[in-house]
């Protein structure tokens, strides 16, 4: 049986969210960021026909585009518009995944013997832009790549169907920089052996690709030849993330404790940009000597960020600390999680900050967590192992 894959992309998801608080800013070029030094998470089609584009720094937005109105982003009205779709393609969809904050992908493979799956699919989509306002494209195909790649094609509101022999003449035109995971090395790497359209990369032989890029070389070459057998995987929401620490011996080293909950929370944020989440909720628990258990939390603006997250652990720490007794343990919990598809928060973060934050991750990337940590992190002169434990849904 031939699959029937679906990728469904909410058109500027943001811009279109702000845009249904606030019906004055429809028409107008629209940037959805963190103020003047900041970047653009979004923006609406009325700026990009200026040059304006996502992750780039506002003021160089605005110097392209000096009309358009800068609103600051609101990730508790994102997450709610999300789930809202996200409810209504669950209830009609068997097997859905969702990528992003605004990306899903679902499995309808078998619905056409019954429905017809362009017209369930182009039905959904109108019931999701009737019932939440917010306008979405899609595309149909037998693969999860091919549907990604056409769902950006057909933009906005373009909703394609791939059948399986048209996948080929489709995507040969197309740009490898459309492949998605491409990477900006890769991209490099590859126009730089004249391979620039997906055309060019389908033809090249698989092992030249394995032995010039190892295991990436031959996905790309896959992805170029409208091959992706991977599954939709079912939704599951992850609830939190959480670390504890149980000391060997009771302490009542304050500084000693706050550096640990440092580098716990600089291992946490790593994990939360790693995977794409923003939490809302941070919570602080602290057992004592006498196996009295205490904790606390505070409501928090989405962000992954180690110097906010530090700032509100080490806040309720001291709020939470007043017996003067012997230390157990200690554990902190993130929890409102909501995806993103910003390593950090892109709302409140300069584009200094933003840069530092994702050099600091690629170097941990490359050469493991401890490679750049904080100094205050590293008071205790042995380090001591924290296990990660996460709830899901």
């Amino acid at each position: 049986m031939t699959r029937a894959i679906v990728h469904m992309d909410l058109d500027t998801f943001f811009v279109s969210c702000v845009r249904l608080e606030n019906s004055d800013l429809n028409g107008i070029p629209i940037i959805v960021g963190g103020g003047e030094r900041g970047v653009v998470a979004s923006c609406s089609y009325e700026a990009r026909r200026f040059g304006v584009r996502s992750a780039m720094p506002i003021r160089m937005a605005l110097q392209l585009c000096p009309d358009a109105k800068v609103i600051k982003g609101d990730m508790e009205l994102f997450s709610r518009k999300s789930q809202e779709v996200t409810q209504i393609i669950e209830e009609k969809t068997p097997i859905v995944e969702k990528s992003s904050i605004d990306e899903f992908y679902l499995d309808i493979t078998g619905m056409d013997k019954f429905y017809g799956c362009y017209k369930f699919t182009n039905e959904l989509a109108q019931s999701i832009i009737k019932e939440t306002g917010l306008p979405i494209s899609f595309a149909l195909s037998t693969n999860k790549t091919v549907s990604k790649i056409a769902t950006g094609e057909g933009k906005p509101r373009g909703n394609l169907e791939i059948s399986e022999r048209m996948i080929r003449p489709f995507l040969n035109p197309l740009s490898i920089r459309k492949i998605p995971g491409i990477g900006d090395q890769n991209f490099k790497s590859l126009s730089q052996l004249g391979i620039r359209n997906i055309e060019k990369l389908a033809e090249m032989p698989q092992t030249y690709m394995q032995g010039m890029f190892g295991k990436m070389g031959l996905e790309l070459w896959k992805k170029a030849n409208g091959i992706d057998n991977n599954p939709v995987q079912p939704y599951r929401e992850r609830k939190s993330i959480s670390t504890e620490h149980t000391f060997l011996q009771d302490t009542i080293d304050i500084d000693s404790v706050k550096s640990l909950l440092i580098n716990m929370v600089e291992k946490l944020a790593y994990q939360l940009r790693q995977e794409q989440w923003l939490p809302s909720v941070v919570s602080v628990k602290i057992r004592y000597a006498n196996f009295d258990t205490e904790p606390k939390q505070y409501k928090i603006p989405y962000t992954s960020c180690d110097h906010v997250l530090i700032k509100y652990i080490l806040e309720l720490f001291d709020k939470l600390y007043h017996r003067r007794m012997r230390i157990r343990l200690v554990g902190i919990r993130f929890s409102g999680l909501v995806r993103g598809t910003y390593q950090i928060n892109i709302f409140e973060d300069t584009v200094e900050m933003m840069a530092l934050y994702q050099a600091m991750d690629k170097i941990k990337n490359r050469f493991g967590f401890e490679a750049v940590i904080r100094c205050a992190g590293t008071i205790l002169k042995s380090k001591p192992k924290i296990e990660i434990t996460s709830n899901i849904l």
